[in-house]
């Protein structure tokens, strides 16, 4: 509610408390562990895990051959065996380590594989794989004995090791001991890529996303053999990354986004720690600097780079096209060396993206000038270019290993013919079937429409290698899903606007045409969501698909129903469900508690629907019957106090009545309450 409405002991509705820090304490509200004192809580009592199969792994492998009868159960004395000799195999067994052993409680020690064939635990080996296998694909055989993924590269075996987590039921992936049975249905799979390039673009341009958001969703798109991430760095509303010989690209230019607020940007350490990170998860980090056009921020943060030396105001808007370098000025080409060399020299992977695009407030013959001496800058550094398909004009030159990535609402482009006739590959991220910001209906938020609304069949029913006339599927690198953040403000946005459709996009990249199939990838999907409910993954249920899930189905308890210490019960916001929401006092100590019954004694998630605004923190801990759940628990703003998200925690309930309380711990209260709802 807004202040001027509520008296002074209320929230301070027009605050901005910006701490990033306190979304890292949260460790996403869905990782929080149980706690008892100083030890992490074994929820005894719960159901055991529910067995996955062949044919739920997404994408879709190109050869699945179950053993009927056969299945691996993964013993508390299992071990991980890794190719002997090699530390980056060894790498792929720790992270894999890491997954089980939260959810597990086995100590899964990781060691190097002996000679012969394995006869027990998990073994991850550099030989012996089928030779179709390539560079990223797999070998994963299931006896009743052993598991064994064989590869030819790392990159191979970390593939096959997302397929095995998903072959083990979705519970694996839980911060908290569960009892298992850790069951994988015995068989084998051999399995490669149908195209090299499998990735998603996350805008940190338009609103910044800090390094934990990052990281996050770097996690959530390894688990489907996405193996590129894009960053669009630049653009009008802020600069994103420093760079030494233009210092306030940052400090100015990265000091607001749309709709105004702080922005941000990474430092060089940062980025790196980004790029390190995603390296470890196979993950490519392509960088974006978009030029000549959507460059206000840099405009406005030196005046030389414009033609008339006077320097823009920053922009917050979300309109495009209106901004230029001025192409005439070799100060200008100075300037893009300057962050083309910088950039590079922090990033292993072989693209520079020079953006290209929207580049209304040039002229053709501009605009191929520029373009003509961006290439070879980005050359220089040893870096092939990419580039929006707007580079494939008939005036711009070819450099070496050049991509265009086609972003059109047509099945034919000129553009990207001509490019292709002199020898660039294409990225496929059609806007109408492919961009993540577009939303899924006309009543879903957030989002943008302008494409077309986008389900999740919309996403999945075409074809990469064949959607371009005139462009052979030879010609095809892959597919990419962007995700432009004009109204995508939060962590929260990110995961409901990705899933559950960049998996739909991951297996068009990944799955041969063969196994295309409209009515079996939305089976496979739905058995995806227990898996995601557990991650903390706040999906879109799309009704398109038959969401799996895991027990009994979600009961909801509203807010307004409740017990509430020292707040109220309103309703001038829309959005909420029942009869209206809480919201807090200004006062530490406030809560709303409810009574929640279970029918047994065990886990259960518990996710709050909660409303913020622009602020963040707000601080609350998590009691359940007394015992603190998640303590010290920060809350994002969601934007608007119309725009409701969810946060989600497991919890142990007892068999019959239980309470349910959320207190504020610190003098701003809490975030507005809609609900809670309790799903085993």
């Amino acid at each position: 509610m807004e202040d001027a409405m509520r008296p002074a002991v209320r929230h301070d509705r027009a605050s901005g408390r910006g701490s990033r820090l306190a979304r890292l304490a949260m460790v996403s509200f869905t990782a929080a562990l149980l706690t008892a004192g100083a030890g992490v809580a074994v929820l005894t009592g719960a159901e055991p895990a529910d067995a996955a199969a062949f044919g739920d792994v997404v994408p879709a492998p190109v050869s699945a051959q179950p053993a009927s009868g056969t299945t691996y159960t993964l013993p508390a004395g299992a071990g991980i065996l890794t190719e002997a000799g090699s530390a980056q195999a060894a790498d792929v067994g720790t992270y894999l380590a890491g997954i089980l052993r939260p959810s597990t409680g086995y100590a899964l020690p990781v060691s190097a594989a002996g000679t012969g064939t394995p006869v027990s635990g998990i073994s991850l080996l550099l030989s012996g794989a089928d030779a179709s296998v390539g560079q990223q694909g797999y070998q994963l055989d299931v006896t009743s004995a052993a598991v064994v993924i064989r590869a030819r590269t790392v990159t191979g075996l970390f593939n096959g090791v997302q397929t095995l987590r998903q072959l083990l039921p979705a519970e694996v992936e839980s911060t908290t001991v569960r009892p298992g049975p850790w069951t994988v249905p015995g068989g084998r799979i051999v399995d490669y890529p149908r195209f090299a390039y499998r990735g998603t673009m996350l805008d940190v341009a338009r609103h910044f996303h800090p390094v934990a958001t990052v990281k996050r969703y770097i996690d959530r798109i390894a688990l489907y053999k996405i193996n590129y991430l894009h960053l669009h760095l630049s653009d009008d509303q802020g600069w994103r990354i420093v760079v030494d010989a233009w210092p306030r690209l940052a400090t100015y230019g990265g000091s607001t986004q749309v709709g105004g607020g702080v922005g941000g940007y990474y430092t060089k350490a940062q980025y790196q720690d980004i790029v390190a990170y995603a390296a470890q998860r196979q993950i490519t980090i392509v960088p974006e600097i978009d030029m000549p056009g959507h460059t206000n921020a840099a405009l406005a943060s030196y005046a030389e780079l414009n033609c008339n030396g006077v320097a823009p105001a920053l922009y917050t808007g979300t309109d495009v096209g209106f901004s230029s370098l001025c192409t005439s000025k070799e100060t200008t080409y100075t300037f893009a060396q300057n962050v083309l060399s910088e950039l590079a020299a922090m990033t292993p992977g072989p693209y520079l993206h020079i953006g290209g695009d929207e580049a209304s407030a040039t002229s053709a013959s501009q605009y191929a000038t520029f373009v003509n001496r961006a290439q070879p800058l980005v050359a220089a550094t040893g870096k092939a270019v990419m580039g929006w398909h707007q580079i494939g004009a008939s005036a711009v030159q070819h450099s070496p290993g050049r991509v265009t990535q086609y972003w059109g609402l047509t099945t034919s482009d000129s553009l990207v013919t001509n490019a292709v006739s002199k020898g660039a590959k294409v990225v496929m991220s059609p806007a109408n079937k492919a961009y993540l910001d577009m939303k899924y209906t006309s009543a879903t938020t957030p989002g943008q429409s302008w494409a077309g609304y986008i389900e999740v069949q919309t996403a999945y029913e075409w074809n990469p290698g064949t959607y371009l006339s005139g462009v052979p599927e030879t010609a095809v690198l892959g597919v990419e899903a962007p995700l432009w953040t004009e109204t995508v403000v939060t962590e929260d946005h990110i995961e409901s606007m990705a899933f559950p459709r960049l998996p739909a996009i991951a297996e068009l990249g990944w799955s041969p045409w063969s196994t295309h199939n409209w009515t079996a990838f939305r089976q496979r999907l739905g058995a995806q969501g227990p898996r995601w409910t557990i991650m903390g993954i706040g999906f879109y249920r799309s009704p398109q698909v038959p969401w799996a899930t895991e027990g009994q189905g979600a009961v909801r308890y509203e807010a307004e129903n409740a017990v509430i210490s020292r707040g109220v019960a309103e309703s001038n916001h829309a959005g909420f469900s029942g009869t209206g929401f809480v919201n807090y006092d200004n006062a530490a100590g406030s809560y709303v508690q409810w009574t929640v019954n279970a029918a047994a004694a065990g886990a259960a998630t518990l996710r709050v629907r909660y409303a913020n605004g622009t602020t963040t923190g707000r601080p609350m801990d998590i009691a359940v019957n007394g015992a603190t759940a998640a303590a010290g628990v920060a809350f994002d703003g969601t934007g608007a106090w119309t725009t409701w998200q969810t946060r989600t925690l497991t919890v142990n309930l007892n068999a019959g009545t239980n309470t349910v309380r959320a207190t504020a711990t610190t003098a701003g209260g809490g975030p507005n309450v809609d609900y809670i709802e309790i799903q085993r």
